[in-house]
């Protein structure tokens, strides 16, 4: 299965990845929900993460949203392949995870589906504010300001721009690659009902996932997978 697998992306021209919390696991980024993750033991994270929290309780969104940072963590075998792959392909990537790793490792077309930690603004002034001023201080030292990093909170809309690309690519792509997700979360999981009906369909992925449609699947870890890519 796994060569089949690599031959299909090695046959495809216009790969669609989708990657969530498992391509960022293996350079030392926490998922969100297993039993290790980032969330274990806190009582209400959805709250900790809402506009909500943001605005009345700015600094216990801040000390939360810090965890979120991991600025020793670089693109790991996963992130370069896919990189490796605009050589001889026509990639494009749209991803769930908020760490920037895909930008960090110079991929060409990426949407961050849900926005990047590494983009910060204030709030006030709407001047962009680097990530070691905001992990220094919440507040915009000009102004006096809110700073907050451009990510998409609970009770937030999705930007209209991450959607339309996203669906673009989609609809052209011949191998669409679902890469380290459950896909259950929405609306990112029903980007998939606007991929070209000709289009094949991967998921490497540790677990099956739920698709009304046909897939080949290759059950390990991503990075394992990858390493076959392009050798």
């Amino acid at each position: 299965m796994n060569q089949e697998a690599l031959d299909l992306i090695k046959n495809s021209q216009h790969i669609v990845f989708m990657t969530g919390a498992g391509v960022s696991t293996p350079s030392g980024i926490p998922d969100y929900r297993s039993m290790t993750g980032i969330y274990q033991g806190i009582d209400n994270p959805e709250y900790l993460l809402s506009h909500t929290c943001l605005i009345s309780e700015p600094d216990k969104f801040y000390e939360f949203v810090k965890q979120l940072y991991h600025e020793e963590a670089s693109p790991n075998i996963i992130h370069q392949k896919m990189k490796e792959l605009e050589k001889t392909h026509d990639v494009s990537i749209i991803s769930q995870n908020i760490d920037g790793l895909h930008d960090k490792v110079g991929s060409k077309k990426v949407v961050n589906f849900h926005g990047n930690l590494n983009d910060c603004y204030c709030l006030k002034c709407h001047e962009n504010i680097s990530v070691s001023t905001y992990l220094n201080s919440n507040r915009h030292e000009n102004c006096g300001g809110l700073i907050r990093p451009n990510v998409v909170l609970y009770e937030e809309g999705l930007s209209e721009e991450a959607i339309e690309m996203s669906i673009h690519w989609l609809e052209k792509a011949d191998l669409v690659v679902i890469v380290g997700t459950s896909f259950k979360v929405y609306p990112f999981s029903g980007l998939i009902n606007y991929r070209n009906p000709q289009s094949s369909i991967l998921v490497v992925n540790n677990e099956p996932i739920s698709l009304s449609d046909t897939y080949m699947f290759v059950q390990e870890p991503a990075e394992y997978f990858f390493k076959a890519v392009l050798n």
